[in-house]
């Protein structure tokens, strides 16, 4: 296989050390944990960083993250992958559920289910992605995402379920 001859581009990024974070997450309640993280106490996870997503809103049973696309999220279609597009919206789901657990209470995500409804591009305009919960008992959480472009269209849509269990006390 022979490369074209295009210019290429490069990217870098940081992250903070995930474990600082961590040590937070059974001593905090999830909204509580969140805030921390937007107000700059806390830094975001690292799949933040290395997808890019930009601003974070949290309140209860609701979450909002924005993505900005980028080349660099592109598919050998010359569109958003849609790994990048799911991420978003398993983001926006298990973080809308974890915004109504108090502390020593974790998740994790059991299914996504996500349907493409547009295809995403730079031309898009900045992504927003709201997550909210529809059910929340006591071992499950039921959310969904919604995924819009800068003109308001729904891009994509998805529906995640979440496990709910005790985290151990903390050390």
């Amino acid at each position: 296989m022979t490369q074209t001859q295009n210019p290429v581009r490069s990217r870098t990024f940081s992250w903070s050390d995930p474990a600082t974070g961590a040590a937070h997450v059974g001593r905090r309640g999830g909204l509580e944990l969140l805030r921390a993280m937007i107000a700059g106490e806390l830094d975001v996870p690292p799949i933040m960083r290395l997808v890019d997503m930009a601003r974070l809103e949290a309140d209860e049973g609701r979450v909002v993250v924005e993505l900005v696309p980028q080349e660099f999220h592109y598919n050998p279609l010359g569109t958003v992958h849609g790994g990048v597009i799911s991420t978003l919206l398993d983001t926006a789901a298990a973080c809308a559920v974890h915004t109504t657990l108090p502390a020593g209470v974790g998740y994790t995500s059991l299914d996504l289910n996500v349907k493409f409804l547009r295809p995403v591009t730079v031309a898009s305009g900045t992504l927003r992605c709201e997550g909210t919960v529809l059910q929340r008992g006591r071992r499950t959480a039921l959310a969904e995402a919604r995924l819009t472009d800068a003109e308001d269209r729904l891009v994509a849509h998805a529906t995640s379920s979440c496990l709910l269990f005790p985290l151990p006390p903390p050390a």
